[in-house]
Order: C-alpha cells, then sequence, then structure tokens
C-alpha cells in the first residue's frame, strides 16, 4: 500500500510539471437560460479544476518536506511517512470532492426539469493582496473564488498601535531642564506593518516594514508658547495665564526593522506556520518620512472668556523626518524607544530633536 500511494504522489508531482492544456473560453449563459446539459459540463469542469487544486497543494507540501530533509531538520523515514501522510490525505480529498460532483451530474442526467444552483456570489474578509481593504466581491463559479491556503506563508500583517511619553533632546541641556513638561508631552504611533521570514526553513529573523502616523507632542512649561522670529521659532512667555500650551507634529513615516526572536514551529496537514505568540522578540531598525501638519494649540482666559486658539504653521520645523527606533518584548507587547536624528527647527542655533518612550503592540 505504501509503495502505490507513494507511487501516485510521484506521477502526481509529474504530471505538474506539464504544460496544462487550455480551453477556449465559453461564452457566458444567463442564468434563466441555462440547460441541464450546461451544468452538466460545468460540474465536469468544476470537478476537473478541483482535482487540480488538490494535486497543486500536493506538490508543495512534498517540495516543502524535500526542503526539511535537504536541510536535515526531518529524517529519511520521517520524510517518507509524511509523503505518504499527505498523499493518502490528497487521494481523500480527490474522492470526497469529486463524489459529490458526480451526485449532482447524476441528478441532472435523471430529472431534465431539475434545476441545481449555478453559483452566486459571497463576501471575503481578511488580508490579502487582490482586496481592497480586505473585502472583495467572488464569484461561485469563477477559479480565482476558491480560497486557497498557503502551505508556508512567510509574510504577514499587523497593526501597530504605540503610545508614550515625548520630549526634546536640547544640546547641551538635560532633560530635567527641559522647558517642556516630562508627564504633559505624550506621543502616540498608528501604522500598518508587514512581517516577512527572512530565511527559509528558519524563523529567527524577520524584516518588519510598513507605514505610521507618528503624533509627536510637546507641552511647555512656565507660561510659555512658541513663536516664530524670523527663520527661528523661539519660547516666549504668553501675557495672559496660559492653560495649556501645546505643539504637536503629525509624521506620515515608513519604518524598517530587523526583528530577532523565537517562535513556535505548527505544523498541520495543509501548511506550516510559525508562532511568535509569548515569544522574546528584540527589534532594530529606524523610519524615514515626511511632517504633514504642525499645529500649535493655546487655551487660556481672556476679559471672562475662555478662549481656544490653533495655529497651523509652519514653525520652520524640518519636513523631512528620519530616526532611530527599537523594541524589546514579549508577544504583542513590546517596550518601544524611537529618537529623530533630524532636528525639530531647522535654522535655530540649539539643537533639538524629538525622542519617545512609550509601549508598542503589534497584533499579529
Amino acid at each position: 500500500m505504501r509503495i502505490i500511494i507513494l507511487s501516485i504522489a510521484t506521477a502526481i508531482v509529474g504530471l505538474l510539471s506539464q504544460p496544462a492544456f487550455s480551453q477556449e473560453q465559453q461564452p457566458t449563459v444567463k442564468r434563466d437560460t441555462i440547460t441541464n446539459q450546461n451544468r452538466i459540463t460545468e460540474l465536469e469542469a468544476e470537478k476537473e479544476r478541483l482535482i487540480r487544486i488538490e494535486k497543486e497543494a500536493l506538490k508543495a507540501k512534498l517540495s516543502a518536506i524535500e526542503n526539511q530533509l535537504a536541510s536535515n531538520e526531518i529524517t529519511t523515514e520521517e520524510a517518507e511517512k509524511q509523503k505518504m501522510d499527505f498523499a493518502t490525505i490528497a487521494a481523500k480529498n480527490i474522492e470526497n470532492r469529486t463524489a459529490i460532483i458526480d451526485n449532482q451530474i447524476a441528478l441532472l442526467e435523471r430529472d431534465q426539469n431539475l434545476k441545481l444552483d449555478e453559483g452566486g456570489f459571497r463576501l471575503v474578509f481578511g488580508a490579502g493582496t487582490d482586496r481592497i481593504f480586505g473585502v472583495d466581491f467572488r464569484d461561485n463559479n469563477d477559479e480565482n473564488s476558491v480560497e486557497k491556503v498557503t502551505y508556508d506563508k512567510r509574510t504577514s500583517s499587523s497593526l501597530v498601535v504605540a503610545v508614550g511619553l515625548n520630549n526634546a533632546i536640547i544640546e547641551a541641556q538635560s532633560l530635567d531642564d527641559s522647558p517642556y513638561k516630562i508627564g504633559g508631552s505624550r506621543f502616540f504611533e498608528l501604522g500598518w506593518a508587514w512581517k516577512t521570514r527572512v530565511f527559509d526553513n528558519s524563523n529567527w529573523l524577520r524584516f518588519r516594514y510598513g507605514f505610521s502616523f507618528q503624533f509627536n507632542g510637546l507641552k511647555m512649561e512656565n507660561n510659555q508658547y512658541l513663536v516664530e522670529r524670523g527663520d527661528q521659532t523661539v519660547l516666549e512667555t504668553f501675557p495672559l495665564d496660559l492653560d495649556k500650551s501645546k505643539i504637536r507634529f503629525d509624521n506620515l513615516v515608513i519604518p524598517i526593522h530587523f526583528e530577532i526572536g523565537s517562535s513556535k514551529k505548527v505544523v498541520k496537514e495543509d501548511r506550516i506556520r510559525y508562532n511568535t505568540g509569548g515569544k522574546f522578540k528584540l527589534g532594530l531598525g529606524g523610519y524615514a518620512g515626511l511632517n504633514i501638519l504642525t499645529i500649535q494649540k493655546l487655551k487660556y482666559e481672556e476679559e471672562g472668556n475662555n478662549r481656544k486658539d490653533k495655529f497651523k504653521r509652519d514653525y520652520n520645523t524640518n519636513n523631512f523626518i528620519y530616526g532611530l527606533s527599537g523594541y524589546v518584548g514579549v508577544g504583542d507587547f513590546a517596550v518601544y524607544l524611537k529618537y529623530d536624528l533630524n532636528t525639530i527647527f531647522k535654522d535655530n542655533p540649539i539643537d533639538q530633536r524629538n525622542v519617545s518612550l512609550g509601549v508598542r503592540f503589534d497584533f499579529d
């Protein structure tokens, strides 16, 4: 039995290596005029398609086993056993799936008045390069409508959320002497990231990349606010008592990190996955992008009336943002540090650079 199944698997791989026979596309027939013979023809084509999908899936699994064997991850005996198991599963899948179609064909041949569902549309949600914002419509009769499980998926995506304290590193000055409030200055980051396994058969090193919106806020102390004086931006005392004085820099950046960490390899019948849940991780890299908005907010009372002023100006800020960042944590959670290498203000005589420390969540 084992030799027979292995022979079947070998024959399948051999057949798949040959060029596929192409058919001319038939004209679309409207639902209300389709005949049973037309439907039988469609079911026969569907049967061939399902067989081809199972063969392609088996070919991918056998190829993955050969790669594991070549890299000494499994023994020859284990490889042979896995090949036999996968070939057995593929044969049973083909038998079960084609039996359903054969029964439909038999029903149509016996009863000329019987009408089976010819198809329809369905919604598909999730990640995928062929979808718009994670959603698409699929025709059930379309060959591409069947979801194909990727046997060895090297790239995944996730939502990134980070929040924490923000401030500025000022030349020849410590954070204790900063004109910006330590507790009142904060940052928030929201983005989307892709994570790709660098090596074929190991997940200890990952390449993480994507895009993020960073909102860096600085809250001024001692009743001060920022004023443009020519090419420079300086702090000055506001003429009234300020309830709030804050400036925010909104940036769109592309972060890139190399991530090091352990993971658990999960092997199933139809897929291999590397699970990093609850595992240690260390990410080192940087980011680059653009400042898309600078806004200063002032809150104060004037002649018994509460005032809220918002000033959207250039404030002589650097439009090109770039810096270094890193994180260390477990699973989805990490402590996160980022530091702008560019100065906040272009022509100020004393350099100021934004720095952020907080927590980061990668919802893989």
